[in-house]
């Protein structure tokens, strides 16, 4: 029975809706955990100053394949191994962060999923912007324990904030003890809207954020349909269970033989716009129709 390792930053409870997409991708792919599957799971719980250990640890175990689900989780494995096959899920631009050379031939011995999320950070502050024109200061949420990609989030929504002749202020959180003082802050700062980074661990916290946030009616936006469900006002990027689900296709075609080199990097193939229409009432936030037409869902 072949072994794969997952690594991730965040706990397991917080990636549970992703993981049914992931075990349907390798169900697709003829594998089921415990039938023909054994899976070993390291959750860092937060803390990714443990991904480099939890990786050599599975490289190990001789682990058939690595599923690398964040940025660091990646770099760790990568140190870790240069033999035993990768598959990620970034954020971030796969060339630009070193994970691959190129989309189409990704060589070596890794390959995954792009989400283009920090490239859909500034769309969402475009939507964020015509929802609320009134809007003349946004504050950026970012995990400062991600750098890479706290980085690209702030350099992309620089770019989208200077383009729309708003004001931005950058807020940290890399902790659950620090996401309502962050939230504090932005209020103090004067900023008008919340958007929260694409990034693995703030997202998993979206409920918690979305319950600060509420307490001072600041509109929220996050980067996919789960966060909107949490509480946060809108949310715009890929359908996660799907991209989770192209992951397990993967990992079952190298099971199956396939090598990392041969599968390019996969991008999602579908986008969504959520708006939670609870939320907007409960900070006095009335959505034009015509908003409301161009949303995938309606959570009410």
């Amino acid at each position: 029975m072949p072994v794969i390792g997952v690594l991730h930053g965040v706990s397991a409870p917080q990636w549970a809706d992703r993981m049914v997409g992931f075990h349907r991708g390798l169900e697709e792919a003829g594998f089921a955990e415990g039938r023909n599957l054994a899976i070993e799971y390291r959750w860092a719980e937060g803390q990714f100053d443990r991904l480099p250990a939890m990786a050599a640890d599975l490289v190990t175990r001789k682990v058939a394949v690595i599923c690398a689900f964040n940025d660091v989780a990646t770099r760790a494995a990568m140190a870790a191994t240069k033999t035993i096959p990768i598959v990620f899920v970034t954020a971030s631009d796969p060339v630009g962060a070193g994970f691959v050379p190129s989309l189409g031939r990704p060589e070596g011995n890794v390959t995954g999923v792009t989400l283009i999320g920090t490239e859909l950070v500034a769309k969402r502050l475009e939507l964020l912007h015509e929802l609320l024109p009134g809007v003349t200061r946004i504050a950026l949420l970012v995990n400062p324990n991600n750098p890479g990609l706290m980085q690209d989030n702030i350099q992309q929504s620089e770019a989208a904030v200077r383009r729309l002749t708003l004001e931005m202020v950058v807020i940290e959180a890399g902790t659950e003890s620090e996401i309502e003082s962050a939230v504090v802050a932005a209020v103090q700062q004067q900023a008008n809207a919340l958007s929260i980074a694409t990034d693995a661990y703030l997202n998993s916290h979206s409920r918690q954020i979305a319950s600060f946030a509420l307490r001072h009616a600041l509109p929220t936006t996050g980067e996919s349909r789960e966060t909107a469900a949490a509480g946060l006002l809108m949310s715009y990027g890929p359908n996660q269970a799907d991209t989770f689900r192209q992951v397990g296709l993967y990992v079952g075609r190298i099971l199956n033989g396939q090598k990392p080199a041969d599968l390019p990097v996969l991008q999602p193939t579908k986008l969504e716009l959520v708006i939670n229409l609870t939320t907007a009432k409960a900070i006095g936030l009335k959505i034009p129709e015509s908003f409301l037409l161009r949303a995938d869902e309606v959570i009410e």
